[in-house]
């Protein structure tokens, strides 16, 4: 699985957020892009995380979707200048490693559906 560190020891999954009428998926692969220097074909959309927020004291839902992808080409040395460092660990590892619960959920979702032959 392809992740970033973003800062520290933070490990995460490339995200941001939809820009000029992309739908979800569009902009995780941009992201996926970006953050991790790969070019990824989408397979499937793994679920949703919502969280809240607070910005200019105000309560704010942030809904992220997540996607399984595929790998096409790029390297993770490719990154940009959002992220310290985008690296390959092992999938089984991702249920551990990352930093956040909803993220940890998407791993544990992209292991399951990898296990049936997705």
């Amino acid at each position: 699985m392809a992740v970033v560190r973003v800062r520290d020891e933070v490990l995460s999954l490339p995200k941001g957020h939809p820009g000029g009428g992309e739908s979800r998926e569009e902009a995780a692969r941009r992201e996926v892009r970006e953050e991790a220097g790969l070019d990824a074909e989408p397979v499937e959309k793994l679920g949703d995380v919502s969280c809240w927020y607070v910005r200019g004291g105000r309560r704010v839902l942030k809904v992220v979707s997540f996607f399984l992808f595929r790998y096409r080409a790029g390297s993770v040395r490719n990154h940009d200048h959002e992220v310290e460092q985008a690296l390959w660990i092992p999938l089984d590892d991702a249920t551990e490693r990352l930093a956040y619960k909803g993220e940890r959920d998407m791993a544990a979702a992209a292991l399951s559906k990898l296990a049936r032959g997705r």
